[in-house]
């Protein structure tokens, strides 16, 4: 993850007192709400950090397989990496 657990635990707060001083939403507890919405951010911030970790297990596999053919090893898992974030039709940054 790019940003601390400091941060997006601000982040959520501003979010959440932005959204509800612009009367854009109604809560009865603002705490509980920054509370969701930051689990929320630090599981959609996660997201690229286990798609790397998944990566690098699919690449172990088969790390003899591209020492024989040349492969480089940064090339790889660029192309494992699109393939995968394609395949979940997810947006990384």
């Amino acid at each position: 993850m790019l940003l601390s657990r400091d941060f997006v635990g601000y982040m959520a707060g501003e979010v959440v007192k932005r959204l509800v001083a612009g009367q854009m939403i109604e809560t009865t507890s603002a705490e509980s709400l920054t509370q969701r919405v930051r689990q929320t951010m630090r599981e959609e911030l996660s997201v690229e950090d286990r798609l790397n970790e998944e990566v690098r297990q699919i690449l172990s596999q088969y790390t003899d397989e591209m020492r024989r053919s040349g492969a480089s090893y940064q090339e790889m898992y660029k192309k494992v990496k699109a393939q995968l974030a394609r395949e979940r039709k997810l947006t990384l940054r």
